[in-house]
């Protein structure tokens, strides 16, 4: 396959809410930033010049968070595309804080959410962000107290749709008593298949799931990806980028890079469209250990 004559456009599209719709292969913009998630990338032109051509190649939905660098990524996202193409969506998380490379600790307390949102506003170069998504529930903060912060800073016109991120389906109902949720960010991939059961539930809601780590099963301990991918002339990860796509009509996979040439491929898996026999066998495999 020619990923290069290849467009995110080819995925069909999702809707956020009813509020605004983008193409169901995004970008996931973490892998910008230095090792550890941390510090400015070794190739900072490359790294603008990757989300360039995300944008060329079709891709109008482009996730990332504050803590990726921390702030990194979030400030070459706007080096890079601002001023933004209109039909553009841009969802950025918080909730983590970042005392170092690789480490993380929890904070959705009310008052950290607030700063946080007003660094990516002013990080981004935008008066309200497209999609803001509470990283991570918190284990010593109130989940309704992170929620209801979100869906204050909604009102006073900071943030126009509110998504989340690592959750079961007890913490998607209960958001759901406080502001409208348009995403769900969990790990999912062909390999990995845990969170099955929200995605259902999404569907049947319609709320976009956004499965992070979604080439978990780039390179899976086994033939069958092998074999699907010959038979259309394509690589096992752009297989298990199209197996999501048909997975479920909500499922917005945002695989990331820092290479043009990963991009490619990633975008290609728009153009891989499996047969209802191959989906149903990959379907029935059971979830097997990603090589990483």
């Amino acid at each position: 396959m020619n990923a290069n004559k290849s467009s995110a456009i080819l995925a069909g599209d999702v809707s956020l809410g009813g509020k605004v719709s983008v193409h169901r292969l995004g970008f996931g913009a973490m892998r910008l930033t230095g090792e550890g998630i941390w510090g400015p990338p070794k190739d900072r032109k490359g790294a603008v010049s990757v989300l360039r051509h995300a944008v060329e190649l079709g891709v109008n939905f482009i996730d990332t968070a504050d803590s990726y660098g921390p702030h990194i990524s979030e400030e070459l996202i706007a080096e890079a595309l601002f001023p933004y193409p209109k039909d553009l969506v841009i969802a950025t998380k918080g909730g983590w804080n970042r005392p170092g490379p690789n480490q993380w600790t929890h904070d959705s307390s009310p008052a950290h959410l607030q700063q946080a949102v007003e660094g990516s506003l002013k990080r981004l170069r935008v008066d309200r962000i497209d999609v803001y998504q509470l990283h991570t529930p918190d284990p010593v903060v109130p989940f309704e107290e992170s929620v209801g912060t979100l869906a204050d800073l909604q009102k006073e016109g900071k943030i126009r749709l509110v998504g989340l991120s690592n959750v079961t389906r007890e913490h998607i109902e209960r958001a759901r008593k406080i502001v409208p949720i348009v995403s769900v960010q969990n790990r999912y991939s062909f390999a990995d298949r845990e969170w099955d059961y929200v995605v259902d539930y999404c569907e049947k809601n319609k709320i976009v799931f956004i499965p992070w780590f979604p080439l978990g099963a780039g390179r899976v301990a086994g033939e069958i990806l092998d074999r699907v991918a010959k038979a259309h002339r394509s690589t096992p990860k752009q297989v298990a980028l199209a197996w999501l796509l048909q997975r479920s009509p909500i499922m917005l996979p945002i695989p990331g890079t820092s290479s043009v040439e990963h991009l490619e491929e990633n975008i290609g898996a728009a153009s891989v469209k499996l047969t209802e026999e191959e989906f149903e066998e990959l379907a029935g495999v059971p979830e097997l250990v990603a090589v990483r």
